[in-house]
Order: structure tokens, then sequence, then C-alpha cells
């Protein structure tokens, strides 16, 4: 039994020193901790002004650069504005002279279609010279078509009728 007792007891003991040394180093580590949070809350502060500071840097630098930027677009549309001033200028001076080539174009179509016209009378008077030589050979040759064509029914009814002839002749 006492060694029951003293193996309880160093148990006890035991137990209590390591809860102490547990609540030492849990200590320790709660002021560590709070000693961390104290830290890391002050670089949040630095990095915070850190970063402010920088956003207004930047801002300064952006609204001096869109500045410039605007400065730049208003010369720019400025110049656009004088081009496009010439431009309409030359489209207006463009203009006349399509103008003045659709009246030259219209009398080149006029000349045209009286040219065109001269022509066609030219050729239906030539189509009906040629037409009238066309019949004029047309019936010259009909006549002589006639002509030859009486011949040779000639010719022919005078073959026809000698060789009946010779067949007479050949039969006996």
């Amino acid at each position: 039994m006492v060694r029951e007792w003293l193996a309880s007891a160093v148990k006890k003991v035991t137990l209590e020193v390591i809860y102490e040394v547990v609540e030492e180093r849990t200590k320790e580590i709660i002021e560590l901790m709070a000693e961390l949070k104290k830290r890391q809350e002050d670089d949040f502060r630095f990095l915070n002004q850190k970063i402010d500071t920088q956003i207004t840097q930047l801002n300064q630098k952006i609204d001096s650069q869109i500045t410039q930027l605007n400065q730049k677009i208003d010369s720019q549309v400025g110049q656009v504005r004088q081009e496009i001033g010439q431009v309409r200028q030359e489209i207006g001076q463009v203009r006349q002279e399509i103008g003045q080539l659709r009246q030259e174009v219209a009398q080149l179509n006029q000349k045209i279609d009286s040219q065109i016209t001269q022509l066609n009378q030219k050729i239906d008077t030539q189509i009906t010279q040629l037409n009238q030589k066309i019949d004029t050979q047309i019936t010259q040759l009909n006549q002589k078509i006639d002509s030859q064509g009486a011949q040779l029914n000639q010719r022919i009814d005078t073959i026809i009728q000698l060789l009946v002839d010779i067949s007479k002749q050949r039969s006996p």
C-alpha cells in the first residue's frame, strides 16, 4: 500500500509539476501571442499608412497624367477638326468636278446618241439596198434554175425516150 500511495503521490506530484510547466509555457505563449498581435497591429498600421501615402502619390500622378492626356487630346481634336475642314473643302471641290464631269458625260451621251441614230439610218439604208440586191439575184437565180430545169427535163425526157427505144430494139 505504501507503494501504491507513493506511486499515487509521485503521479500527483508529477502531474502538478507538468501542470505548472504547461501553465507557465501557456502564459509565455499567450504573452508571445499578445506581443505578436501587437507587432502585427503596428505592422498593419504602418502598412496602411504606407499604402495611403502611395495611393495619394499614385492619385496625384494619375491626375497629372490625365491632365496631360486631356491637353494632348484637346490639341489632337483641334488638329482633326482642321483636317476635317480641309477634307470638307476638298469634298466640295470634288463635287463641283463631278458636276462638270456629269455635264460632259451628258454631252457625250447626246453626241453618241446622235451618231448611233445616223449609223442606224445608214445601216437601215444599206440593209434595204442589200435586200433589194438579194431579191434581184434570187429572182435571176430562180429564172436560171427554171430555164436549166426545163432543159434538164427535156434531156431527161430524151434519155428516157432513148432508153425506151433501146429496150424496144433489144426485145424481139
